[in-house]
């Protein structure tokens, strides 16, 4: 059974920064790619970063050069450190996973997280 948890959200004010992590079982970590999708109030799913397995990583123009997707296979767990935090950036964060990783840009993976709450306000 696949199951992805998220970790590490919490309420924080602007220009503060966070680590969520995702730990992974159930699959063969190793080989999977992942990605980071957020969700704020009203609005659709939208992509945060992504990271291959081979440790290539891509991210939405909106939090490139703050925020960092990485991995730790020993670990089974990926991590998102989200740095200069602002307001805009509230929304749930979720975790999935997908051995293509044209389904996890897309956003069409098999597997996904229960979500982590990220609250930035003053």
């Amino acid at each position: 059974q696949v199951q992805l948890a998220e970790s590490g959200g919490g309420l924080v004010q602007p220009g503060a920064s966070l680590r969520l992590s995702c730990a992974v079982s159930g699959i063969i970590f190793s080989k999977h790619d992942m990605g980071w999708y957020r969700r704020a109030p009203g609005q659709q799913r939208e992509l945060v970063a992504a990271i291959t397995s081979g440790g290539s990583t891509h991210y939405a123009t909106s939090v490139k050069d703050r925020f960092t997707i990485s991995r730790d296979n020993a670990k089974n767990t990926m991590y998102l450190q989200m740095n200069s935090l602002k307001p805009e950036d509230t929304a749930v964060y979720y975790c999935t996973a997908d051995p293509n990783f044209r389904a996890v840009v897309f956003g069409t993976s098999g597997s996904w997280g229960q979500g982590t709450q990220v609250t930035v306000s003053s």
